[in-house]
This record gives structure tokens, C-alpha cells and sequence, in this order.
């Protein structure tokens, strides 16, 4: 029996999780939902570049049909993906989200979190956060090649990654901006970087018995800038633009920082 899936959310990351499932034998995909006016009413396989399947996209998830697993590809913010999130679960879906402050919401989400739990419990469903980061990258995988060593003192993890095949998610990050006009979007939290850093420290330190004291979530920094104008795909870039970011997120144990030479690490967390 196949389970029945529908799909929330269809930019880059949804249609390509969308992409898969359709490759899938044991899945079929029976509803899509975008509220982008572009892909309203579009049958999915047609959209994914393939052959008409009969699934057409709707505006609200509320419109989706029955089905066994809801897969959500929103946003990265935790209060904002519960807005559709809690519905799904009071309709009885089982719900996976990329959501990344899903991933591990207890420290930075208690009261939410708990929510969340409280009604897929009482729905009989699931609700799980997941993805790449985090999920797999940085606190499963380290957390997995700990096995190796009998004692870890410290952890670091640098992430480099290729963003061109995304859109207007890239406006988070500030590419393009000169470093003015990025601390200026910065202040206006528009520039915000990678969500998710908090929730991924207090997995990996959850798996590794660790109680951090705290964890700090610095401001995303220009990491790469221009020094002459440069092409890429999606973005053409000034001279002084901003090419990269950079995010170092450590977490703290018994009062002490893990972000200078000789201090205790915990976990050190930095990407680019």
C-alpha cells in the first residue's frame, strides 16, 4: 500500500523533495499546496518539469485532501510554521517539516514545542522536524563519528555551501549587499542567516550528555567580499559586495566560552 502524501510549500527545497517522491514506488503524492499565485492551480507534475499527474496546487492547505503524511517546506521560523503546522495535525496528518528550529524546539521553543506534542497527541499523529542542518550535518553525523573516541572534549564543524540553485531565500544571507547596506538589513532583520544553529548545539549536546549553561547566537557576518564586479547564477555582484556569510555559533559549559585558544570547547558552531 502506498502512503498517501501531500506536499506544503513548493519553492526549491519542496519541489525537489515533490521531485523525489514522485520517483518513489511506496509514496503517492495526492495534493500541493503554495500560496505563490504562480504555481496556484498547476497540475505538480507539469510544474516539476515532468508529465500531468492530477495533482493541482492550491492556495491553502486547508483544501488538501485526506492523507497519511504531510511534508512541510515553509520556513525556517518556528512560530510562523505553526501556523500551518497545528491545523495539519488537527486534520490528523503526520507531519515532517524542514523547518529548522523543529529539528530539537525544547530549550528554544519550550512553550511551543509543547504545543505542538499536545496535539499531535491528541490527534494520534506525529509531528518531526528534519532536514540537513540540522538533522544530518551538524549533530547527527558528528554526533555519529563520537562513537569513534571513548571521551569528547570539543566539537567543531564548519559547513560550506552551495546556494546557487536557490532564490529568494539568498536575501536572508545579504548576497549582494555592500557591508553597509548588509548591517543596515541586518538592523532591520532582514539579514538573519542560517536558522537553526541553537537547535542543532542542543541535540548534538543532548546526544553527548552535555548541559550547556547557554548558547550564544551571534549576528551573521560578511565572510567573502568583492573586490572586482563578479557574474553568478542567481546574483551579479558589485565591487565591496557581500559573496558569503559567516555564522559562529559557541555553546557555553560551566561559565566558560569556547571561542578562544585554552578555553573548555563545548561546541562550536560556524558556517559559510
Amino acid at each position: 500500500m502506498k502512503n498517501r502524501t501531500v506536499v506544503v510549500g513548493l519553492g526549491a527545497t519542496g519541489r525537489a523533495i515533490a521531485s523525489s517522491l514522485l520517483r518513489r514506488a511506496d509514496v503517492e503524492i495526492v495534493g500541493a499546496a503554495d500560496r505563490d499565485p504562480r504555481v496556484v492551480g498547476q497540475d505538480l507534475g507539469v510544474l516539476l518539469g515532468g508529465l500531468a499527474n492530477g495533482v493541482v496546487v492550491v492556495s491553502d492547505p486547508a483544501e488538501l485532501p485526506a492523507a497519511d503524511l504531510a511534508i512541510v517546506a515553509t520556513v525556517s521560523d518556528l512560530h510562523r510554521a505553526a501556523d500551518v503546522l497545528l491545523p495539519l495535525l488537527e486534520r490528523s496528518y503526520n507531519v515532517l517539516s524542514i523547518c529548522e528550529e523543529l529539528a530539537h524546539p525544547w530549550r528554544s521553543h519550550p512553550d511551543l514545542a509543547r504545543r505542538l506534542d499536545d496535539t499531535a497527541k491528541a490527534h494520534g499523529v506525529t509531528v518531526m522536524g528534519s532536514g540537513a542542518n540540522p538533522g544530518v550535518l551538524m549533530d547527527t553525523l558528528p554526533l555519529l563519528l563520537t562513537a569513534l573516541t571513548q571521551r569528547v572534549e570539543s566539537v567543531r564543524i564548519r559547513r560550506r555551501t552551495n546556494m546557487s540553485r536557490y532564490g529568494a531565500i539568498l536575501s536572508k544571507f545579504g548576497l549582494g549587499l555592500t557591508v553597509r547596506e548588509f548591517a543596515t538589513a541586518r538592523s532591520r532583520g532582514e539579514v538573519v542567516g542560517h536558522h537553526g544553529f541553537e537547535q542543532a548545539i542542543g541535540a548534538l549536546a543532548a546526544g553527548l550528555g552535555w548541559d550547556l549553561d547557554s548558547v550564544d547566537v551571534g549576528e551573521v557576518e560578511p565572510a567573502v567580499v568583492t573586490t572586482s564586479p563578479r557574474v553568478g547564477r542567481p546574483h551579479a555582484y558589485r565591487t565591496g559586495a557581500d559573496r558569503g556569510c559567516h555564522s559562529c555559533r559557541p555553546g557555553r559549559a560551566q561559565g566558560r566560552r569556547g571561542d578562544r585558544p585554552g578555553d573548555h570547547v563545548r561546541v562550536l558552531r560556524a558556517g559559510r
